[in-house]
């Protein structure tokens, strides 16, 4: 996924809030220090705007990675390939 390459070279990210700080206010995912968890765009076909689906990030480097196609109403957690 062309994301995860994005995020593991810190980037260049097509969108201005890619990279920002998710304050997880839905507290879905386990609960962490403000900063912690790092939010980029999964570019969605057909949207004309950055869509519903997010990878969440956790850690600096991240060491978690989360899935959302729903703007923020679940999660699941993924593994990135190596």
């Amino acid at each position: 996924m062309a994301v995860l390459e994005s995020i593991r070279q810190g980037g260049p990210f097509p969108y201005r809030k890619d990279g920002s700080v998710f304050h997880n206010r839905e507290r879905l995912l386990p609960t962490r220090p403000r900063g912690y968890y790092r939010e980029y765009t999964v570019p969605t076909p057909g949207a004309r705007d950055r869509g519903a689906r997010r990878i969440v990030t956790g850690g600096e480097p991240p060491e978690v990675f989360y899935y959302t196609a729903d703007h923020y109403r679940s999660f699941r957690r993924i593994e990135p390939l190596p």
